[in-house]
């Protein structure tokens, strides 16, 4: 179909107005992801609650563990309400899963609060990404998924902000307090965001679909064949033959990337405290990290393009593997930030590009399994991540929590590198629908 100039301009506003809605939220998700881990050196230092390290591990494993149970459950939920009710309940819970937070007494609430946060903030992200894949421009959904993903690390800079401004004159929960007011944009989002072509195409509400996007010269995704018992045969085909060995290993490399991811993402701050820097430095640590994870996600795609996505999946592994060990040594500071920042570009893409590598090496008929799978085991890491720095932490190995998120690293590494030594079958190209799903 030929798009006159008119349809063309309307398909671009509208893939504005999708790709910023689901921005706003993406970050309002990181954010609420990146308080606790903000908030934390406060936490201990003030025993909170009496809070110990080894109980702020598992606080901190409870967010990461209802957000595995968050991204299990959206599809399923999406299917039946749709993508558009699923994104706005997914602010409202975790927005008023903070407020739980701010107002809690206990260890047990405020735990209880974070995982019901992570619920929330792990069926978030698949869904925003479905969004803006649908309302793409032609020929650009890679770029705005990439956009799209910034956003996560934006709410990581603003939660380091939101901690440096409000603790000490005001409190920790009042930073919590702040992770309410996205309950704010819930009704914006109810309003302004349109529902999901795929929703409408696979609830048979055909022509609706085609008249949005007739109206806004967006593609009508195909319609999916197929109910649970090809997706129980495409997972069982993951392990015919040899390919047991490659599906394991892509599981246990992703497993140690999202350990890393999370398990970073969640202790870096106490970390530096207990190196000796002051708390401001530790929190602007968050800041200058997560600006390295923007400026990695828009650059690993570029390079993967051109390098292969196993060989960056393994480079990148190796460097942020370099860049966390180095993090034990007290360093000057200007040293340190950009050890931070780098390890930041590498790090927060390097879990990106198995998902990458797993997409290109995958039939295309199995692909969407086997790239779904390989992030739902990762997500075990991102539960144990943050549980084994309160582990090192509390048995006064703190030196060695920096020493073992390298580790799995260099695991994960040595994972995604063995499991490329076959030949790819499949170009990125054909892949690009796929891969934004594991997110």
């Amino acid at each position: 179909m030929s798009s006159s100039p008119l349809l063309s301009a309307r398909g671009s506003r509208l893939a504005l107005l999708v790709v910023g809605l689901c921005w706003l939220a993406v970050l309002f998700d990181g954010l609420d992801m990146f308080i606790y881990g903000s908030v934390l050196p406060h936490l201990l230092e003030t025993r909170t609650f009496g809070l110990t390290a080894d109980q702020a591990g598992d606080l901190g494993s409870y967010a990461t563990f209802g957000m595995l149970v968050g991204a299990l459950v959206a599809g399923t939920i999406a299917d039946r309400i749709g993508r558009k009710k699923l994104m706005v309940s997914c602010v409202i819970l975790f927005s008023l899963a903070s407020g739980v937070c701010a107002l809690a007494d206990s260890v047990t609430v405020f735990g209880l609060g974070r995982t019901l946060a992570g619920v929330g903030l792990g069926g978030l992200l698949p869904t925003a990404i479905s969004m803006v894949s649908d309302y793409a421009p032609r020929g650009r959904g890679a770029i705005v998924i990439g956009l799209l993903m910034t956003a996560h690390h934006a709410g990581g800079i603003l939660s380091a902000y939101v901690a440096k401004w409000l603790i000490d004159p005001v409190g920790w929960r009042a930073a919590f307090w702040v992770c309410v007011l996205p309950l704010l944009f819930a009704p914006v989002l109810a309003k302004l965001l349109p529902e999901s072509l795929s929703f409408l195409v696979a609830k048979g509400r055909g022509e609706e679909a085609r008249a949005l996007a007739e109206r806004y010269d967006v593609e009508v995704p195909a319609v999916r064949t197929g109910g649970a018992g090809d997706r129980w045969t495409n997972l069982a085909n993951l392990f015919r033959g040899n390919e047991w060995i490659q599906t394991l290993l892509y599981w246990v490399a992703s497993f140690g990337g999202l350990l890393l991811v999370y398990g970073v993402a969640t202790w870096l701050p106490t970390l530096m405290r207990a190196e000796g820097y002051e708390l401001g430095s530790a929190l602007s640590f968050v800041v200058v990290f997560n600006l390295g994870g923007i400026v990695g996600m828009l650059v690993a795609g570029r390079a993967a393009d051109r390098f292969g996505a196993p060989r960056i999946s393994a480079l990148w592994f190796a460097l942020t593997a370099a860049g966390v060990f180095l993090l034990r040594v007290h360093m000057d500071l200007t040293v340190t930030m950009v050890v931070v920042f780098f390890t930041g570009v590498f790090l927060n893409s390097a879990q990106t590009m198995i998902y990458a590598t797993v997409s290109i090496r995958s039939d295309a008929d199995n692909r969407a399994t086997a790239v779904g799978w390989t992030s739902g085991m990762g997500r075990f890491g991102a539960v144990f991540g943050p549980w084994l720095g309160g582990q090192l932490l509390a048995s006064g190995n703190g030196d060695w929590g920096f020493t073992a998120f390298a580790i799995a690293g260099l695991s994960s590494m040595v994972f995604i590198g063995i499991a490329a030594l076959r030949s790819p079958r499949h170009t990125a190209a054909e892949s690009e629908r796929e891969l934004v799903a594991a997110h």
